[in-house]
């Protein structure tokens, strides 16, 4: 069995499926390959007792799935810098990651049949899956970009009533009610999110779409705002809601250079609220945004100036 190949849930066997993976190759191995095949991400250590069953059970999930998704195991005790990077507070913790973001995971050992849904479901993610969700999907999303935002919503609530835990769904969901003004409705469906489907990206986008749209709600008059601004650059609290005036109004980019300002003004102010804003405008937009990429290099050019 393959599991015995393992001893106490250590080195992985040396597959095309199942490799050790380091710092060195963790851009290579799981970033880049996650482009075309979703990865499952094993962080274990030799000392974790529950690494013991989860590892070898995965394995094995994953080599039935016939290279329809592939698996990384890093030991954290070597590799720290990326569990710290990813904020890896117990293990074992398995991440799914797919077209270069984390998609699905959880904590902590599963029984052997969850092990084998979680496979299947991060392997119907990839190019090869044909279930006819990722259609509908398509589908919802493009109900949504044409302002059917009710029609979007009843789509997603039915690829969610064939897959509860599929995360583009969910977040879709949750857009969808934000983009139709129900924002009780979105807090809703968020906090009725799994703990591993919460971490899922997807969802994490779209509860912080939510996030900016409640704080939308209560932006103040943009001309007044910017009349404030002007007459005094350094009145913060008018520049960061200036910000929140122009994300409301659909300029994402101004709002983005309010706060970058902000920032380069007083990064401290209220407890770091431009960089926590900027963050949240982040992760509301998808991760190949143009003024996603231009933002955080802007801000990360600022934090290591």
């Amino acid at each position: 069995m393959l599991g015995n190949d393992i001893i106490g849930g250590g080195t992985a066997p040396a597959t095309d499926l199942i490799k050790d993976v380091t710092e060195a190759d963790f851009m290579a191995e799981v970033i880049e390959k996650s482009q075309t095949v979703p990865v499952i991400v094993d962080f274990w250590a030799p000392w974790c007792g529950p690494c013991k069953t989860l590892g070898p059970a995965l394995e094995a999930a994953v080599t039935k799935a016939k290279g329809a998704v592939v698996m990384a195991k890093v030991n954290v005790d070597e590799n720290q810098m990326i569990a710290s990077q990813l904020r890896i507070q117990s293990i074992p913790t398995v991440y799914a990651f797919y077209q270069g973001q984390p998609v699905d995971g959880f904590q902590g050992a599963l029984p052997g049949s969850e092990i084998e849904k979680f496979v299947t479901k991060i392997a119907e993610m990839g190019p090869g899956a044909d279930n006819g969700l990722a259609d509908a999907i398509a589908a919802a999303e493009e109900m949504l970009s044409e302002g059917a935002a009710e029609d979007a919503a009843e789509t997603f609530a039915a690829i969610l009533d064939e897959e509860p835990e599929n995360a583009e769904a969910f977040g879709g969901l949750i857009r969808a009610h934000v983009a139709a003004g129900q924002l009780d409705q979105a807090q809703a469906v968020a906090e009725g999110a799994s703990p591993a489907l919460a971490k899922a990206a997807p969802v994490e986008a779209a509860i912080a779409q939510l996030a900016l749209a409640r704080q939308s709600a209560n932006a103040g008059p943009q001309a007044e705002l910017q009349a404030q601004v002007d007459a005094d650059p350094s009145d913060h609290q008018a520049r960061f809601d200036l910000a929140q005036a122009l994300f409301a109004a659909g300029n994402a980019e101004g709002a983005i250079d309010q706060l970058l300002e902000l920032f380069r003004r007083d990064r401290e102010w209220n407890e770091g609220a431009a960089k926590t804003q900027l963050q949240t405008i982040f992760e509301a937009r998808k991760p190949n945004d143009p003024l996603v990429s231009k933002g955080r290099r802007k801000l990360a050019s600022m934090i290591f100036a």
